[in-house]
């Protein structure tokens, strides 16, 4: 690896994420259970989540969610499963009134979201994620607000993962198209040098094209040894990247295993994937 850790060959090497294990089934979590970390503990995890909005009802049913370090993890499930909810709460934006949340060992579960960030998480929300009145730069160097050290370094780690943000450096944001709104909004949250990158629903309005190419640099990023956990409604091609994936129905874990175990099971094709 060079100078940019970003900048390896497209798609993942770790055949681990694309070669399925012996089985052909994903775990299902009984009604009224709850999904299990691995033993030894992940890199983050919020454990048995209940919770919701305000002194609104619960939106989330002891659910967990997890990641690995350097791994990518993915929450899946129908619309109103609760899977932005989930992440969330993993991020503190909302409060639980049973369980936690861990980032390398450490209970963060009554940290705010900026200090949250402090403790190497970045959010990128689905809308609203960059200033549309300010230049791409801007918006990257809005990133790096927390930190004291010289940013040039991860801000051309940031045009050589998306090259044509260096093209439109000093173009106004709002100016650009879908595709690239995302790329600087991902890249305003690498620019944090985060240890964890949530992202909800990332590939959300664009081509195939440009979904295919968003989840070639998310590959990137987790190969340097950030940890990305996503919700992403396109479950298919996101399960396929993936190393753990999670399926939520009601607010609940109804199915957790690897990518490929989660693509092969029939259950969930048929009740998820369109069969």
């Amino acid at each position: 690896m060079g100078d940019n850790p970003y900048s390896e060959d497209r798609g993942n090497k770790d055949l681990s994420i694309t070669k399925p294990r012996s089985e052909d089934h994903a775990d299902p979590v009984p009604p009224g259970g709850v999904a299990r970390p691995a033993p030894g503990g992940p890199y983050l995890i919020g454990e048995q989540m209940t919770g919701g909005y305000g002194s609104g009802a619960d939106i989330l049913h002891d659910c967990t969610i997890a990641v690995e370090e350097g791994e990518i993890a993915v929450i899946v499930g129908p619309n109103g499963a609760g899977k932005s909810t989930a992440m969330k709460a993993v991020f503190g934006m909302l409060n639980l009134r049973k369980g936690s949340v861990r980032i390398g060992g450490k209970d963060i579960s009554a940290l705010s979201p900026q200090a949250r960030v402090a403790e190497g998480m970045a959010f990128v929300p689905q809308t609203q994620n960059i200033f549309t009145s300010m230049t791409v730069e801007e918006n990257l160097e809005m990133g790096a607000f927390l930190r004291r050290d010289d940013i040039s370094g991860t801000m051309e780690q940031v045009y050589s993962l998306f090259p044509i943000l260096r093209d439109k450096r000093r173009q106004l944001a709002g100016e650009l198209s879908g595709g690239q709104r995302q790329q600087v909004a991902v890249g305003r949250a690498l620019m944090t040098k985060p240890q964890v990158l949530m992202l909800d629903e990332p590939t959300a309005g664009v081509s195939p094209i440009v979904m295919d190419e968003l989840f070639d640099r998310i590959i990137e990023v987790a190969r340097t040894g950030i940890s990305i956990l996503m919700v992403e409604q396109n479950a298919r091609q996101a399960l396929a990247i993936a190393h753990k994936g999670y399926v939520l129905v009601q607010g609940r874990n109804a199915f957790t295993g690897t990518g490929q175990e989660l693509l092969a099971d029939p259950d969930v094709r048929k009740s998820f994937l369109g069969g």
